[in-house]
């Protein structure tokens, strides 16, 4: 390493490099400096890691290759979140993804953090081919029944696509009312890119709209819980009583409206 480099100037030039061959790493694993052995393991960490992602990622698309390769085109891949809460709406987002999409640490949107999540929002948002989102309010989820009323805010995810899907890969249901060829996988939201996709935008979607509804219902602490019967929630309904956002159905909130 040449002795007029400083440590701040290599790591200016390591942010250049991509590849392992780079004349640049050869040289900063010889130096002897504290500071210039600190920049290389970093770097050589960071880049073990982008390898596993973009292995995972690429394992992730196995079933979207192999639907492509049997002729369909637009695979809309249909994940949804919000069945556990005891307020605010069942979500489900049926995303359709170019066979170029890449996006290695897509995955399950529960494994990555809100600023995480928001930035392959984003990113999904811009690229996808489609993105249909539909939702079921709690009064339909009490009319329904949460599993019924899951289905009805995918079915109504797919109508809301621009572009309307020829396949669809789902997270462990199966939608028989909808004439599409379908493949249920058991956790998809970590095996297909496609369902992994419509898991983030299901969740950055609901997330924002219980953060809105924290402002109108600012003591049961919704934008930090979603809906869920935490011990704030829970000592908020006890307290203040319910929401027309809650979910009468739900043992905790049928407790408060008919108490024994």
């Amino acid at each position: 390493m040449k002795a007029s480099l400083s440590i701040k100037e290599i790591k200016t030039k390591l942010a250049e490099v991509r590849t392992e061959d780079d004349p640049l790493l050869k040289e900063l694993k010889d130096d002897p400096r504290k500071g210039a052995q600190q920049l290389y393991r970093t770097w050589v960490k960071q880049a073990d890691k982008q390898k596993k992602l973009a292995s995972l990622f690429e394992t992730m698309r196995k079933y979207e290759m192999e639907i492509w390769d049997q002729g369909y085109r637009f695979i809309g891949g249909i994940d949804e979140v919000g069945r556990g809460p005891l307020a605010g709406p069942v979500v489900s987002a049926c995303v359709i993804l170019p066979a170029t999409f890449y996006l290695p640490g897509l995955t399950d949107s529960k494994m990555l953090s809100k600023d995480k999540r928001e930035e392959y929002f984003h990113r999904i948002m811009e690229e996808a081919l489609s993105v249909g989102i539909g939702t079921a309010s709690a009064k339909e989820i009490d009319l329904h029944n949460i599993y019924q009323a899951t289905k009805l805010a995918m079915k109504r995810a797919i109508e809301a696509a621009a572009v309307q899907p020829d396949y669809l890969l789902l997270d462990a249901m199966e939608l028989a009312s909808v004439e599409l060829p379908q493949t249920s996988l058991i956790k998809g939201d970590s095996k297909s890119i496609s369902i992994a996709a419509s898991s983030v935008i299901a969740k950055v979607t609901r997330d924002r709209y219980m953060e809105e509804l924290a402002k109108e219902h600012p003591v049961y602490g919704f934008e930090r819980n979603a809906g869920y019967g935490t011990a704030e929630h829970l000592q908020a309904l006890k307290n203040y009583g319910i929401t027309s956002e809650h979910r009468h159905s739900f043992t905790p909130v049928k407790d408060v409206l008919h108490p024994s």
